[in-house]
C-alpha cells in the first residue's frame, strides 16, 4: 500500500523492529513529507494497530480472534488518509502514518516508536490514533464519535468547529475504562507532551464481541465507516495545514 502509493519508508525499510518485544515483531511506518517550507519540519503521526489476540479461547467452537473492529476498522482509517494524501499532497506538515504492533501485548509497538522518534528529536506537533470505528454509535447520542483524553487538549473543541458541528463528544465510559491510557496515543502523549487522542465510535458496553470471537466482518457497518472516514478528511486537512498550531493541551 505504501509503494502503491509512492509513500516513502521513515527507516531504512517500512519495518521498524520492535525493541522491547520478545518475539519478532515490526511497526510499519510510512512518511510523507510537507509541502510548506517551514510547516513540514513539524510531523503529525497517524496511527492504528493492526495487531489483536490471534487465537484464544474457543467460544462456541471459534478460537480464531479475527479483531474486525479492534482493530482493523482503525487500520483501515489509516489506509485511507494514506490514499488520500499520496493522491493530493495537500499537507502542509508531514505525516507519518504508523501500522502499530503489540498493542494488545501492552502498547509495545507505540511505546518503542514514541521513544525513537523522541531520542532522535522529531518534531511531533499532534497525533491522531484510530480504534475501533467499524459500529456506529449507539441511537440518540449527539456525536459521530468520542475522543479519548477529551479535556486535556483543546482538539474536540477545534474539531467541532471545524466540522460546523458536535462531530466529538465526551463520553463518560471513555473515563470509566481509562482509555486514554489504554491505545496507542498514550506513548506519545507521555513521551512529547503533546496533544495524543484516540478517535472511536464503538461503545463497549453495547458492542457484545470485543476482545471475543465474534468480532467479525459480518459485523462491521462499512457504510458507517466510510462516512466517518469521509468526515474526517476535511477536518484532517484542516488540522495538519493550519499556519499556527492551534491544537494544544490543556492545564
Amino acid at each position: 500500500m505504501f509503494v502503491k502509493n509512492s509513500i516513502k519508508p521513515y527507516f531504512i525499510t517500512y519495518r521498524d523492529t520492535l525493541s522491547n518485544f520478545s518475539k519478532p515483531a515490526y511497526n510499519i511506518v510510512g512518511y510523507l513529507e510537507g509541502n510548506d517550507p517551514k510547516l513540514k519540519n513539524e510531523v503529525v503521526v497517524v496511527g492504528a494497530h493492526y495487531d489483536h489476540v490471534g487465537i484464544g479461547k474457543a467460544v462456541a467452537g471459534d478460537s480464531i480472534y479475527n479483531g474486525a473492529d479492534d482493530n482493523a476498522s482503525g487500520t483501515t482509517a489509516v489506509t485511507e488518509f494514506v490514499n488520500y494524501y499520496a493522491k493530493e499532497k495537500t499537507n502542509k506538515r508531514s505525516i507519518l502514518f504508523c501500522f502499530f504492533s503489540a498493542e494488545e501485548k501492552g502498547l509495545l509497538g507505540s511505546k518503542h516508536l514514541a521513544a525513537k522518534l523522541k531520542q532522535a528529536n522529531m518534531n511531533v506537533y499532534l497525533m491522531l490514533n484510530y480504534e475501533m470505528i467499524g459500529v456506529p454509535m449507539p441511537a440518540g447520542k449527539d456525536m459521530v464519535a468520542f475522543m479519548t483524553g477529551y479535556g486535556k487538549s483543546n482538539l474536540a473543541e477545534k474539531i467541532n468547529e471545524y466540522s460546523g458541528k458536535k462531530f466529538i463528544g465526551y463520553y463518560d465510559f471513555a473515563i470509566k475504562y481509562q482509555l486514554f491510557r489504554a491505545s496507542d496515543n498514550y506513548p506519545f502523549y507521555t513521551e512529547f507532551n503533546i496533544p495524543a487522542h484516540t478517535f472511536s465510535t464503538t461503545d463497549m458496553e453495547s458492542f457484545h464481541y470485543y476482545h471475543q470471537p465474534g468480532d467479525e466482518f459480518d459485523e462491521m457497518d462499512t457504510a458507517h465507516m466510510a462516512d466517518f472516514i469521509q468526515q474526517m478528511i476535511p477536518i484532517t486537512e484542516k488540522l495538519i495545514n493550519a499556519e499556527t498550531k492551534e491544537i494544544v493541551l490543556k492545564d
